[in-house]
């Protein structure tokens, strides 16, 4: 094979692509290529996602971002004389380096940058540009737009200062054709500079769904992400609907002026390797009081807490025939030897801030109440021996896993409690995850049934045709309504609507904050 896609927005491009990752990959594989990128718009939320599903099916996982630049500092949050917001450019990672630093770059759009969409500038680039490979993007890339006001100078100064960011043969200028004249015209262009400045060219299609008869399914996303109608003319689309995941013969057909070009990508995806670690236990280290070290200090805890709770140490354990203190013995070398200690010494502080402060915590939940340790300390209020729980169902040293404790606190005061982790461990190392809502079944046929126009209660009475389950599908829908199959079965309308919203169903709709998962990391990243 001579040709990768390497501009290619999947699912997390939220409201934008429609390239489901499973669906993409497998088409991937289909069409015979060795590997593949994902570059989503300013965000690597799915990245995690699209290197599992590579290497499930033995396909090179490129990772990568479409990242916006600022036009001048990321801190500019004016424009001025008619400035774009920000210009598009392609960033993939090389290595694990490479992998890092588009991290830091991605990040640090979001926490300096953020003006529309999460923006940095150059001196962020020049700052973490080792291991990546830069491209130039699309028509909304910085090269490419001065090409298209008349600016060829500026153009081609551009295209050196992201040569000279990020290195010999690490910049390609960027060949895409969907049929568009502007693109025509570019390319003419970006010839000419390729030769001049001696900056290698590379083609890519710019995907945002998957095979070509998706191109309606996905107008309709851009119109449930903008507010409007499929009938609406003054609205965002993407013309021509060449925007899928095209074969190398296809490619090789767009552009038999540039085989260099096209046999470039190949040449990037063979540069691109970066290999993710998985279940490997990264935890911040807990500071602990002068003369103790964070093994002693939990063994102070637990014991002082041991006699708290029960007054004798050498009372037995229940019927397994050892002491309480032989049972704390076993659980506390268990901690050790699986490397939690500052786990356990972590989660003990913060919720004994959150007792010392009168905040409302829970008992604890799930196997973590099979634990002396953990009632040792305060952390769960069950007391296992007199429950006869196990402890092994908690904790095992055949099965390794991080502990599962199940911690609430009070809604209305657990940001207190987030706040003192953030100044304990640093705000730069505590964040809030991320979590998606999705177009579930219900929800995407009324949204579905907006674009195209449909009577409000029509579309209402279908949805309502869904039954109220857990994580229920259309498809299984039509498989336990009767009513609702023969609709489908006999009403074209009813067709086409189910039809589109299936081919939505389960994209993620919007981001927003979780409301209680934590990460504390042990270094910025």
């Amino acid at each position: 094979m001579a040709f990768t896609h390497l501009h290619v927005h999947t699912e997390y491009s939220l409201l934008d692509g429609s390239n489901k990752i499973k669906e993409y990959v497998k088409r991937v594989k289909e069409l015979g290529m060795n590997s593949a990128a994902i570059t989503d718009h300013g965000v690597m939320y799915g990245v995690i996602d699209f290197y599992k599903a590579c290497k499930a099916d033995g396909i090179n996982p490129i990772l990568g971002c479409e990242i916006y630049v600022a036009p001048n500092s990321r801190f500019d949050k004016e424009l001025t004389g008619g400035e774009d917001r920000y210009y598009h450019l392609v960033l993939l990672a090389e290595n694990n380096t490479g992998y890092d630093n588009l991290m830091r770059i991605v990040s640090r759009g979001f926490t300096e940058g953020y003006y529309y969409k999460p923006r940095v500038d150059m001196e962020i680039l020049n700052q973490f540009h080792e291991g990546i490979i830069a491209l130039s993007a699309c028509l909304a890339g910085e090269v490419q737009r001065y090409i298209q006001k008349g600016l060829v100078d500026e153009a081609k100064k551009t295209a050196l200062k992201y040569r000279d960011c990020f290195g010999e043969n690490n910049f390609f200028l960027e060949l895409q054709d969907h049929g568009l004249p502007e693109q025509k015209m570019v390319n003419t262009t970006l010839l000419q500079m390729s030769r001049e400045l001696n900056i290698p060219l590379v083609v890519t299609n710019d995907v945002h769904y998957t095979y070509a008869d998706d191109v309606k399914p996905h107008d309709i996303l851009l119109c449930i992400q903008t507010g409007k109608k499929l009938a609406d003319e003054d609205r965002m689309r993407y013309v021509g609907g060449q925007y899928y995941v095209k074969s190398e013969e296809e490619m090789k057909g767009l552009f038999p002026y540039a085989w260099e070009a096209v046999e470039n990508t190949q040449r990037i995806a063979d540069r691109c390797h970066v290999e993710l670690e998985f279940g490997v236990t990264k935890l911040p280290h807990f500071e602990v009081p002068q003369g103790y070290d964070p093994w002693t200090y939990l063994n102070k805890l637990c014991y002082d807490g041991l006699k708290e709770r029960y007054g004798d140490e050498n009372a037995p354990a229940g019927d397994s025939g050892q002491t309480l203190k032989e049972r704390l013995d076993y659980e506390l070398n268990v901690i050790k030897s699986m490397g939690y200690v500052d786990y356990f010494l972590i989660v003990w502080d913060f919720i004994n801030y959150a007792k010392q402060n009168e905040i409302m915590v829970g008992p604890g939940r799930g196997s973590a109440a099979g634990s002396i340790v953990s009632y040792a300390l305060k952390i769960t209020n069950i007391d296992p021996i007199k429950y006869n729980l196990l402890f092994e169902r908690f904790l095992n040293p055949e099965r390794i896993s991080m502990p599962d404790i199940d911690i609430d606190f009070c809604y209305e005061r657990r940001q207190e409690v987030i706040d003192y982790v953030s100044r304990k461990y640093g705000a730069e190392k505590v964040v809030q995850i991320v979590t998606f809502g999705t177009l579930a079944a219900k929800g995407v046929i009324r949204d579905v049934g907006r674009v195209m126009d449909l009577p409000y209660a029509y579309v209402d009475s279908l949805a309502k045709m869904i039954p109220n389950e857990l994580n229920i599908t259309i498809d299984r829908a039509l498989q336990i309504n009767p009513e609702l199959r023969k609709m489908y079965e006999t009403d074209e309308q009813v067709k086409e609507l189910i039809n589109m919203s299936k081919r939505l169903e389960g994209l993620p709709r919007h981001n927003s904050m979780h409301d209680a998962g934590v990460v504390i990391c042990s270094k910025q990243e």
